[in-house]
C-alpha cells in the first residue's frame, strides 16, 4: 500500500483539549500544556502536542490499513540500521474510543525545515553547499538497508511481498498510469505519449540491471527533515514520514531534491548533492538513464496535479513532453 500514490486525506478535523488528556493519559505522558496543527506535513494528519512530559507529534486517522504499522516498522529499522535520527519510540493505539480513529504518538524532532523563512536568510552558498551534503550522506545511510527483493512492506507477515512482475515493469505501469489519468485535467498528445515510451525503452536495460534493492523513502524533501546549526556546524537533526516507503532503485530517493535546486537556479547545489552521493562508484551513463525515468515519474505526478488544481507555475502552453524533458535532461546532465 505505501507505493500507492494518495491524493486524498483523512484529515483530524476537530479535536478537543479532553481527547488530547485522554490520549497522553494512555501513554502516560503528562498534563496537556498547549496544541496546534501542523502547517505542513501528512496531509493534515498531524498535530504538535506540548505536555509536562515532553513535545510530541500526534499522527491519526491513518490514509489505509496498516499506515502506522508500516510506518513504526520502517522509524525501528533505520534506528537499528543507520545512524539517522528518527522519531522513537512510536507509540501506536489502535483502539478508536478517544477520536473514532486510530493514531501514533511520537517524540517531536527538533531543527528547522530547510525551506523555512529562517533556513532561506541563513546559510551561504558554503552552507548550502554542506547541507547538499548531508542529504548525499542521509541518503547513502538509508540506502545502505538492502533486501533480497523490490516490492513493498507486508503488514500481515512482515515481509516483503514483491512487485507483480519485474520492478522495471511496475515502474513502467506506473508511469502509463498517471500519464493516462492526466490526461483528465490536460492535453496530452501522441506526440508526449511517443515521447515517454522512447525513454523507457531505453532506460529498461539499466533497471533490468539492478539486483540489489535497497529502502527507498520514497517522499525525501525539504519538508520531511529537520537541520540544526550546532558549534561544529550544520547537520540533519531528523527525518520523518515514512508513509510511501518501499524497496527499490535508491536513485529515486534523490529526485525531488534534485527538482527542488533546479527549480531555485540552484544547478551548482544540485551536482553537488549528486556527485557527493555517487563518490563516483558507479556507470555513469547506466546512473543517467535511470535518473531520466524517475525524474519522469515524479514530474508526471507534478505534471497531472497541479493541472487538476489549478496550480501550474510554469508556462502553460508547454506540451507534456517538452516540459518533463527539461527536467530528464538536465538532471542527466548534472553527471557531466
Amino acid at each position: 500500500m505505501t507505493t500507492e500514490i494518495i491524493f486524498a486525506s483523512n484529515k483530524l478535523g476537530v479535536v478537543t483539549t479532553a481527547q488530547l488528556q485522554l490520549m497522553l493519559d494512555r501513554f502516560d505522558l503528562g498534563k496537556l500544556i498547549s496544541f496546534e496543527k501542523t502547517a505542513h506535513g501528512a496531509m493534515g494528519q498531524t498535530m504538535f502536542i506540548s505536555s509536562t512530559a515532553g513535545d510530541f507529534v500526534l499522527k491519526g486517522n491513518p490514509l489505509f490499513p496498516g499506515q502506522f504499522v508500516e510506518e513504526k516498522f520502517f522509524i525501528e529499522n533505520i534506528q537499528k540500521r543507520t545512524k539517522v535520527t528518527v522519531s522513537t519510540p512510536f507509540m501506536i493505539d489502535d483502539a478508536e474510543d478517544i477520536f473514532g480513529w486510530s493514531y501514533s504518538v511520537m517524540p517531536r524532532l527538533t531543527g528547522e525545515h530547510m525551506n523555512s523563512p529562517q533556513m532561506k536568510a541563513s546559510p551561504s552558498k558554503a552552507g548550502k553547499l554542506k547541507i547538499a551534503e548531508l542529504i548525499a550522506e542521509t541518503l547513502t545511510e538509508f540506502h545502505s538497508w538492502k533486501v533480497q527483493q523490490f516490492g513493498e512492506f507486508e503488514t500481515k507477515s512482515f515481509t516483503v511481498r514483491p512487485f507483480k512482475g519485474t520492478y522495471t515493469t511496475w515502474l513502467c505501469n506506473r508511469i502509463r498510469f498517471w500519464l493516462n489519468d492526466a490526461k483528465k485535467y490536460s492535453v496530452i498528445t501522441s506526440e508526449d505519449i511517443l515521447w515517454v515510451e522512447t525513454l523507457l525503452e531505453g532506460t529498461k536495460p539499466y533497471l533490468d540491471a539492478l539486483s540489489s534493492p535497497t529502502f527507498v523513502m520514497g517522499d525525501f524533501k525539504s519538508g520531511n527533515f529537520l537541520l540544526k546549526r550546532g558549534t561544529d556546524g550544520w547537520k540533519i537533526s531528523g527525518v520523518f514520514d515514512f508513509t510511501n516507503s518501499y524497496f527499490g532503485d535508491p536513485l529515486s530517493d534523490l529526485i525531488k531534491m534534485l527538482i527542488i535546486y533546479l527549480d531555485n537556479g540552484e544547478q551548482e547545489v544540485a551536482k553537488h548533492l549528486l556527485s557527493v552521493y555517487l563518490r563516483g562508484s558507479e556507470d555513469k551513463h547506466a546512473v543517467r538513464q535511470r535518473i531520466r525515468v524517475h525524474m519522469l515519474q515524479q514530474r508526471i505526478l507534478d505534471w497531472g496535479c497541479a493541472k487538476a488544481i489549478g496550480m501550474v507555475t510554469w508556462d502553460d502552453n508547454l506540451s507534456f513532453s517538452n516540459w518533463v524533458e527539461s527536467y530528464t535532461e538536465t538532471a542527466a546532465n548534472l553527471l557531466d
